[in-house]
């Protein structure tokens, strides 16, 4: 073993002796170390970040393991490190497994040098461990101020020292979750440029450039207005040599009319966070080309102003060199005759009215913020993409409707993770979607700006008639009654169903697909973290229990490793039993009991290959051993809870074959049931700051605050478990089904709500208990009447359904599964 000059930091004098320190120095005489179960001791995970995988040599693109790779930053309280994720490990990340503000333990790693440059290397972790529990090392550092773990002679390396990539063909990070938002300390923001002294006499107008676009031309300097501005694009693949391969579009304005003006590469870090709504621009050495057609454009009428759309103005950081003047609002002059910045509010009483897809721009009082999900890109190759999304409710007293708003990500992550009740909020750009049989709902466009209380200051709506009248009304609401009406993350899901669906074999566009019972099991094993899919499977519903704890919080929470059917899981929902205490209502953190479907022992990551199911991380011997007698006395208690639950006078209902089928089938996925995460809450602004960590994405890095966990629990309300069995009667699957039983429930807008007779089969097919209560104290389904619905259930004997399912991956081992309508099959449409 070196002495410890072999590292380096940014102190003058090296602190105490360190579990980081002692490998680093082992390295330095080995390739490759593998740690002891006693050596490998816990570091804190806090940074996460993301980026654009290298090509490995002699690899293709479709031999990669994974399209990005991942840079880890821990600490053991003593150095920080910043290492390289191995690729065989990702998926830890994929499904949240490895993330800040926890531990793990380092069982495996190597030293990487760079061939391709003097001075650069980096630890790549090979084999971890993930420890569930929060971290034991963060609370008592302060990890802004450790130094830098950095090898003797690396002190200079800028990978390691700044906020880039380690692995050095790469130059900048993505976001975590998503491609669209700005990531990392390269995204200037600001103001605008010093104050020059411009000339403008020399300008030239939007309409001149369109006439002149194909002949001889000098451009001369333009001077305009930025009206709409659209999220960020970025289009990075593999063998593209572009160091920051963005985009973005705008689009300006002077007194002729209006253009798209384009952002490309470099210039999109340097000016996208500088250049807003209402902007003044003096621009030179810009090019012109002609448009792209097949692209979204914002919707302008109200502008009333002409739009030049066969070319648009391009910026780029050289061949030439864009200059570009952000001009400060003070020596904008109304003489320069710019036009302002119109908008086109719609109130909720007029949104019906509107046509499908208009374009049209918001205001509300927010009272309603769902957790953040993610969506797949259609269509896209590798590296895929994903979207970022969530549900809001606003009012604005218009109407006893709230506007229902699908929010995806707009590029600006810290407006869209402040969002939460009792904000006002401002969207622009929204597209109009008319549902038949329930609300209209608007969803965002690739021009959709949103603004929520803190950012609303200087922004050009503030002098709009819509926007003061809302304003006033504002005014004569009372905090207290509004907060009774609010709620915060929990499942939810828009528009509903239909009433009536429909399946085309030669249109499958806009259909929620119909899939296999094998294939379900591979859609599930593929989640990544608060991935939501919707998903129809065929079969027969062949067991029904109805489970309720008055006062208790959801938290089975069953292993997602193994789904094949054993004698623990072929008992009818034994995990709905397993609730903590929480009688009292007090705010004591609820310890969750994890209940084993299988006694199955976790495998270590296999660094050659793509793991085809989800795996655990490395666990050494020793810990194979204490985990084994932890699941064994789990195991029992497991048991003994069973045992009192089939004692209980549980309400429940199986078909007559039941009993026959389930030790016939080749599977169970038994990953259904009622999770903390699948239920709303109440906000308040007292745990404001937990209700937003615990409704947002987990973040890039660890800040010290207030934890998720630290919330109440949540009151169970009673729920269904199903059990669906395949219509080839080979595999079958647990789903949880949670009836809208109030009206202040966020699922309940826009619900059909027409009346039903209350049978299992109409719970089913309609979503929700009849009628409906104004409040939970009002309608609580009490045992007598989840005993009459459930001695309806004889009707689902042999009968021959379509379910339709919201999956939805929640982190580590949680996977959501609910049943969100179900349907005859002689009630669905075939074209």
């Amino acid at each position: 073993m070196e002495s410890s000059s072999s590292c380096s930091s940014m102190l003058a004098h090296p602190p105490q002796d360190s579990f980081l320190q002692r490998t680093l120095e082992r390295l330095s005489s080995t390739h490759s170390l593998k740690l002891p179960a006693e050596e490998a001791l816990p570091v804190a995970v806090v940074a996460l970040q993301r980026y654009l995988s290298e090509p490995t040599d002699g690899q293709r693109q479709e031999q990669q393991l994974d399209s990005y790779s991942f840079d880890v930053t821990i600490t053991d309280g003593v150095w920080r490190a910043k290492c390289l994720l191995h690729p065989s490990l990702n998926h830890l990340v994929h499904r949240n497994a490895l993330r800040t503000g926890t531990d793990v333990r380092v069982s495996r790693c190597s030293f990487v040098y760079n061939e391709r440059r003097l001075g650069h290397g980096y630890i790549c972790i090979e084999e971890l461990g993930c420890i569930d529990e929060g971290s034991s090392v963060l609370p008592r550092v302060d990890v802004s101020s450790l130094p830098l773990l950095v090898r003797h002679g690396m002190e200079r390396s800028v990978a390691l020292q700044s906020d880039v990539p380690l692995q050095a063909s790469r130059k900048h990070y993505l976001s975590l979750w998503n491609n669209d938002d700005p990531e990392g300390d390269m995204w200037a923001s600001g103001c605008a440029s010093p104050d020059q002294v411009l000339d403008v006499s020399r300008v030239t107008h939007l309409v001149t450039l369109e006439s002149s676009f194909r002949g001889l031309w000098k451009p001369l300097p333009l001077l305009v207005k930025i009206i709409h501005k659209a999220r960020l694009r970025y289009y990075g693949k593999f063998g593209l040599s572009i160091d920051y391969p963005y985009q973005a579009y705008f689009e300006v304005a002077d007194q002729s009319g209006t253009m798209s003006l384009v952002l490309w590469n470099e210039l999109c870090p340097e000016y996208y966070q500088r250049m807003n709504v209402g902007t003044v621009l003096y621009l030179r050495n810009y090019t012109l080309k002609q448009s792209y057609s097949n692209r979204s454009r914002p919707q302008m009428d109200h502008h009333r102003m002409k739009s030049f759309t066969s070319v648009e103005i391009c910026l780029n950081a050289r061949n030439p060199a864009a200059v570009i003047t952000v001009v400060s609002q003070k020596s904008v002059l109304p003489q320069w005759g710019l036009p302002e910045v119109s908008y086109q509010f719609t109130s909720r009483s007029e949104l019906e009215k509107l046509p499908n897809g208009l374009a049209c721009d918001v205001i509300g009082l927010v009272t309603f913020v769902g957790r953040v999900e993610r969506v797949r890109s259609k269509g896209t190759k590798a590296p895929e993409k994903y979207w970022t999304y969530r549900w809001i409710h606003a009012v604005d007293g218009t109407s006893d409707r709230p506007y229902i708003l699908e929010l995806y990500s707009s590029s600006q992550p810290e407006i869209f993770n402040q969002i939460c009740p009792m904000t006002y909020i401002v969207c622009t750009q929204m597209r109009v979607c008319q549902v038949e049989g329930s609300l209209p709902y608007l969803t965002s466009s690739c021009e959709t700006q949103v603004f929520i209380t803190g950012y609303h200051k200087g922004q050009p709506y503030v002098s709009d008639p819509a926007v003061k009248s809302f304003i006033q009304w504002t005014k004569t609401l009372k905090d207290n009654t509004i907060l009774q009406k609010t709620a915060v993350g929990g499942h939810y899901c828009y528009p509903p169903p239909p009433r009536r669906p429909a399946w085309s074999a030669a249109d499958t566009s806009g259909q929620i697909p119909l899939v296999s019972a094998s294939d379900l099991k591979r859609e599930l094993e593929s989640l990544q973290y608060r991935e939501h899919k919707k998903l129809a499977i065929q079969g027969q519903i062949t067991a029904v229990r109805y489970t309720k704890r008055e006062g208790r919080e959801v938290t089975a929470e069953p292993q997602h490793g193994d789904t094949h059917a054993d004698p623990v899981a072929a008992q009818p929902a034994a995990e709905d039993c397993l609730m903590s205490p929480s009688t009292d209502g007090s705010h004591a953190k609820t310890r969750k009991r994890r209940v084993p479907l299988s006694k199955a022992t976790p495998a270590s990551p296999n660094r050659g290959s793509t793991p085809a199911k989800r795996r655990l991380g490395y666990r050494n011997p020793e810990e194979r051993e204490e985990e084994e007698e932890q699941e064994n006395s789990v195991y029992e208690e497991v048991q003994h809870e069973q045992q009192e639950c089939q004692g209980s006078t549980a309400p429940s209902w199986q078909s007559s074959g039941w009993s026959t089928q389930r030790e016939q089938i080749s599977e169970r996925l038994s990953d259904g049931g009622l999770h903390r995460d699948s239920l709303s809450r109440r906000f308040t602004f007292d745990e404001k700051s937990a209700l937003l960590q615990w409704s947002n994405l987990q973040p890039t890095r660890w800040a010290p605050g207030t934890a998720a966990d630290t919330l109440p629990p949540v009151a169970c309300p009673g729920h269904y478990r199903l059990t669906i069995l395949g219509i080839n009667k080979q595999i079958a699957v647990d789903a949880a089904f949670l009836p809208v039983v109030r009206s202040d429930d966020p699922r309940a807008v826009g619900l059909s709500q027409d009346p039903h007779d209350n049978s299992m089969l109409s719970c089913l097919s309609s979503g929700f208990l009849c009628p409906l209560g104004s409040t939970a104290r009002e309608r609580e389904v009490t045992l007598h009447e989840s005993e009459e619905i459930l001695a309806t259930a004889q009707e689902l004997e042999d009968t021959h359904v379509v379910c339709f399912l919201d999956l939805c991956q929640l982190g580590g081992d949680k996977v959501e599964i609910l049943v969100n309508k179900v349907y005859r099959v002689t009630d669905v449409t075939l074209d």
